[in-house]
C-alpha cells in the first residue's frame, strides 16, 4: 500500500533537556485509519504537532504525500487537516464565518456547497449562524473537526477528539471517520478510549517515553498479543490449589469456586486436554466451564508496563 507519512529519525528534545521524542521511524499508509496509542506524557501530542508543522523537530524529517514539512511547508500543510485537544477559537465568530475562513486561509477559493455540506455532515448546519460563544463543549468539537476539513485534506489528524464528549456524539464522530475513509482521507487518531481504536483503527502504534515500542495491524496485534482464559466453575470450593497443578499456574477466585487458566490461543499446544486429564485425577470436577479473549485495552496496558 502507498505511504502518504514517512516519519525517519525523528526527535525533539526542548530547552529544558526533556526528551519527547527518541528517533521516531513511522509510515501511515494512504487510506487507512492509523491509531496512537500511549499514556499521558509518552509524546503523542508532540509528534502530531511535527508532522503539521506547529513544532520543530531537533533532528529527523518528515515527507506528507512526497513534501518535505520544513523544505515544501505550505504543500505539506496543505495536505493536512488538525483537529487539536484544545478548543481555541474566537468566541464572538459565527460557525459558518469561521469553517469558511479557515478555508481561505490555505487558498482555497470559497464553496459554499462543500461548507454546507461539512456542517451537515457534522450537525452543525442549524448553527451557521450562531456564534461559537454560544455553542455547548460538544458542538465547539465538532467545529473543530469542521475547520479541520474545511480545505479538503488528504490527511485528518484527531488528537484525542472525543474527549469529553457524550456517547451519542462518540458515535455521530466516528460514523464521520468512516465516511471520509471512504472517499480516501487517510485518518490518525489519538485516543484515551482504547474501545474506539479496537472497533476503528485498521493499525495500532503504541508509544511509550517518546520511542514507538510498536507498530501492527490491529486484528495480527490481537492474534500475536491476545491471551485467552479459561474459567472452570467448580462443583466444590477448594480451599488450594494442589502441588500436582502447580505447573499450569491457576488462579483460584478467592471464594474457591473457580478455577482460572491462562493460555496462549495461538500456541501449538495450549495445554487444555492435558489439564483437564489431571483435573480428573486430581479427582476435581466443574459443572461449567467459559473462555474470554484478551481485549486491546489489556495488550496496551501490559505492553507499556513491559517498557518501563
Amino acid at each position: 500500500m502507498q505511504i502518504i507519512i514517512s516519519v525517519s529519525g525523528l526527535s525533539k528534545t526542548y530547552d529544558s533537556r526533556f526528551e519527547a521524542l527518541k528517533k521516531i521511524n513511522l509510515d501511515i499508509r494512504r487510506g487507512e485509519i492509523f491509531a496512537l496509542l500511549g499514556p499521558n506524557g509518552a509524546g503523542k501530542t508532540t509528534l502530531i504537532s511535527i508532522i503539521c508543522g506547529i513544532v520543530t523537530a531537533s533532528e529527523g524529517n518528515v515527507r506528507v504525500d512526497g513534501h518535505d514539512i520544513v523544505a515544501d511547508y505550505r504543500a505539506a500543510r496543505a495536505m493536512i487537516g488538525l483537529v487539536p485537544q484544545e478548543l481555541t477559537t474566537d468566541a464572538f465568530e459565527s460557525v459558518w464565518a469561521t469553517v469558511s475562513f479557515s478555508r481561505g486561509l490555505f487558498g482555497k477559493p470559497p464553496n459554499p456547497a462543500y461548507i454546507e455540506k461539512v456542517l451537515r455532515d457534522l450537525s452543525l448546519w442549524d448553527k451557521k449562524d450562531s456564534k461559537i460563544i454560544t455553542l455547548s463543549g460538544g458542538m465547539k468539537r465538532r467545529l473543530l473537526i469542521a475547520k479541520a476539513l474545511s480545505h479538503e485534506p488528504q490527511v485528518l489528524f484527531l488528537d484525542e477528539p472525543t474527549a469529553g464528549v457524550d456517547v451519542n456524539l462518540r458515535r455521530d464522530m466516528w460514523q464521520l471517520v468512516r465516511s471520509l475513509q471512504a472517499t480516501g482521507v487517510t485518518i490518525i487518531l489519538t485516543t484515551h478510549y482504547i474501545d474506539e481504536a479496537e472497533e476503528m483503527a485498521d493499525r495500532i502504534g503504541v508509544i511509550s517515553k517518546g520511542e514507538i515500542i510498536l507498530v501492527d495491524e490491529k486484528a495480527e496485534l490481537m492474534r500475536k498479543l491476545g491471551k485467552k482464559q479459561m474459567t472452570l466453575q467448580l462443583q466444590i470450593a477448594l480451599e488450594h490449589i494442589p502441588p500436582a497443578l502447580a505447573a499450569y499456574q491457576l488462579e483460584l477466585s478467592s471464594d474457591g469456586n473457580e478455577l482460572i487458566y491462562t493460555f496462549d490461543a495461538q500456541g501449538e499446544r495450549t495445554g487444555i486436554v492435558a489439564l483437564l486429564k489431571d483435573l480428573t485425577d486430581a479427582a476435581i470436577v466443574f459443572k461449567d466451564l467459559h473462555t474470554t479473549q484478551s481485549s486491546l485495552e489489556d495488550i496496551f496496558v501490559s505492553l507499556v508496563k513491559d517498557a518501563k
